[in-house]
């Protein structure tokens, strides 16, 4: 018999580490050997396959965006929501992790009751004539032995919804940056905007009281003057609009921060130079991106989560067996409460076997092997679509750059046929109506230089954006937060 004994520890023991269930393997991402972008003709500034910038703002060299950022990232309600959902999954599970280890617990109580006559026997002899006192305290423990790993299936699915909801928020954290570096550019282009649009009403001011003066000297006519005082009205209507278009920017500045509206305005109403890049940045190597995007790592992770689930739905189909135990004192009399007599026990295990379920845990197993198979193809997806929207971005970014110099000449040479126009006005060798055209071209280039300026720093935030690149440096005080 002795052998027999011996043999049921290690029996037990190879039982619980038995785990049903496929194992996860993480996909490859399918990572090409270098961006394709990278071969193209190069612009002014260049990207370079270095080690990515992780406070890639900073490259900005504008101190009240990196101050802004920063702000941001503590401040912001949708990062801390996000924050909220880390600590729930945190929370469950450790809730199902607690399924590993016994359960332990205490209680005691005590009740007047009274039995009857014609019913169950009445543990006070008196045949449900009187009323008796019951005394009564219980230790007991419990524990399910996992022998085929169903408890560890959930538990590592479990780790890895919490892995889900660390990339959510991380992926809150990379829009968050982006879409406060894409909103103070866009109020700098404004900014630009409204300097150039008061320096060309200045100049359309200068242009009126000109054609007045010609007027009065006998060598204009009313038409030049009106054309004139037209053109003044025409450039004077753009400011309203710019003027709220920044108020709004400066708002939506306010919202991320979480501040009341106007709160931003005495910082920002200012006019600034727009962030502008430098001539080299890095952008890592694509191998990487898969340890980077937050979206890529939340889609790994969902499939981690599925493919342990298949484990969970196929650990139901055997039987499961929870040892137990009741260790206690029970009396009629306080005084006999905890006396030797009074002693109580129960130990012993309880197997439960599934017989006949109707076809539920074939069919829960299908559905998990059905989730896997989707978490696997829209990880497949989210990888597939990433590639994409770098190589677009990249594309992008060196059009903008060069749609941006082309504009910048156009604005050089039209600043030399405006001067030119109202020489040759002053001369009589043309009439107002060239004056006219000329300046409504040079007003039309700048603003669209600004745009094309504004569009090549939108460009760079959303390349970043799409590397995966910005959350790193405050996942320290993510785990703090989360864990707080």
């Amino acid at each position: 018999m002795k052998p027999a004994f011996a043999f049921c520890p290690l029996l037990l023991s190879l039982l619980a580490g038995c785990t049903l269930g496929p194992d996860f393997n993480k996909p490859d991402s399918h990572a090409p050997a270098s961006w394709a972008a990278l071969q193209e003709t190069p612009a002014a500034s260049q990207a370079q396959a270095d080690p990515l910038e992780q406070r890639w703002w900073e490259s900005f060299h504008d101190p009240k965006l990196s101050a802004l950022i920063e702000r941001a990232s503590q401040r912001n309600l949708d990062l801390q929501i996000a924050s909220a959902r880390l600590l729930q999954s945190r929370a469950l599970r450790m809730s199902i992790a607690s399924e590993q280890t016994p359960s332990v617990d205490l209680g005691g109580g005590y009740s007047r009751a009274r039995n009857s006559a014609e019913g169950l026997n009445d543990p006070s002899g008196n045949s449900g004539k009187s009323a008796f006192n019951l005394w009564q305290g219980d230790f007991t423990a419990s524990w399910e032995l996992d022998l085929w790993g169903r408890v560890r299936r959930q538990v590592e699915a479990a780790d890895a919804v919490v892995e889900v909801a660390e990339n959510d928020r991380r992926g809150v954290l990379l829009s968050l940056l982006a879409e406060t570096a894409g909103n103070y550019i866009q109020l700098r282009a404004v900014q630009s905007n409204l300097v150039v649009t008061r320096e060309n009403l200045e100049v359309s001011r200068h242009s009126l009281r000109l054609s007045q003066m010609r007027l009065r000297d006998g060598v204009a006519t009313a038409l030049d003057v009106a054309q004139a005082s037209a053109q003044v009205a025409s450039i004077e209507a753009r400011l309203p609009t710019l003027e709220e278009r920044q108020a709004q920017l400066i708002n939506a500045l306010g919202l991320l921060l979480a501040e009341p509206p106007r709160s931003l305005q005495a910082e920002l109403l200012e006019p600034a130079a727009m962030p502008t890049p430098q001539q080299r940045f890095a952008i890592g190597v694509p191998s990487e991106l898969a340890e980077r995007r937050p979206d890529i790592l939340q889609a790994a992770a969902q499939l981690h989560a599925a493919t342990a689930s298949i484990g969970v739905a196929k650990a139901d189909f055997y039987p499961s067996i929870r040892l137990s135990g009741n260790v206690g004192f029970q009396s009629m009399q306080l005084s006999d409460f905890g006396s030797w007599d009074s002693r109580r026990f129960a130990i012993g295990p309880q197997l439960s076997l599934p017989i006949f379920e109707g076809g539920r845990l074939r069919g829960v197993l299908k559905l998990r092997e059905a989730q896997q198979q989707e978490a696997a193809l829209r990880y497949q997806q989210v990888v597939l679509r990433a590639w994409h929207e770098i190589d677009d971005v990249l594309r992008l970014y060196n059009a903008s750059q060069l749609r941006r110099d082309l504009l910048e000449e156009a604005v050089r040479q039209n600043r030399i046929a405006l001067q030119t126009a109202q020489q040759q006005y002053v001369e009589g060798a043309v009439d107002f109506l060239n004056v006219l055209s000329v300046q409504g071209a040079l007003l039309a280039s700048q603003e669209q230089w600004v745009e094309s300026s504004a569009a090549v720093s939108q460009a760079l935030v959303g390349l970043y954006k799409s590397l995966g690149g910005g959350w790193q440096p405050f996942s320290a005080p993510l785990q703090t937060a989360a864990q707080g």
